[in-house]
């Protein structure tokens, strides 16, 4: 494997993780947002990851991450009596999204990390790409 493909496989790690990060942070943004109904009510997302291993060296695939897609959580919604919430439907209940705070720093830090382990890799490469350049001096 070259150092080229190095690269590109730290490449999709931070894609995947600037991903995660971004979904991170619609969860956060849309914890506190409140709805009428269930069918309204924002759902805490996560993306789906997979490893992927260019094995037979085909060149339409590589080594890497993929974004398989982005699942809701599952998770119950927070339902709460507030009569006097414009939003609040007939029984006098508002809901709010299943995004738990704490996972969501969590996963925050975690991705925070794994990007900054992906840049890492690339910047080692690149020094191994150059100290083999200037073999040759």
């Amino acid at each position: 494997m070259s150092l080229f493909k190095v690269i590109d496989i730290a490449g999709t790690g931070m894609s995947a993780q600037a991903l995660r990060l971004n979904t991170t942070a619609s969860n956060m943004a849309n914890a506190e947002t409140v709805s009428s109904s269930t069918e309204k009510t924002y759902r805490a997302r996560q993306p789906v990851f997979a490893a992927t291993l260019n094995a037979l060296g085909a060149q339409n695939h590589g080594a890497g991450v993929q974004v398989k897609g982005i699942v809701e959580s599952q998770a119950p919604l927070r339902r709460e009596f507030s009569p006097a919430n414009p939003l609040a439907d007939e029984e006098g209940y508002i809901y709010k999204p299943n995004v738990n705070m704490v996972e969501e720093m969590a996963n925050m830090i975690s991705a925070s990390r794994s990007y900054q382990s992906n840049t890492e890799v690339a910047k080692t490469s690149k020094q191994l790409l150059l100290r083999t350049l200037s073999l040759g001096e």
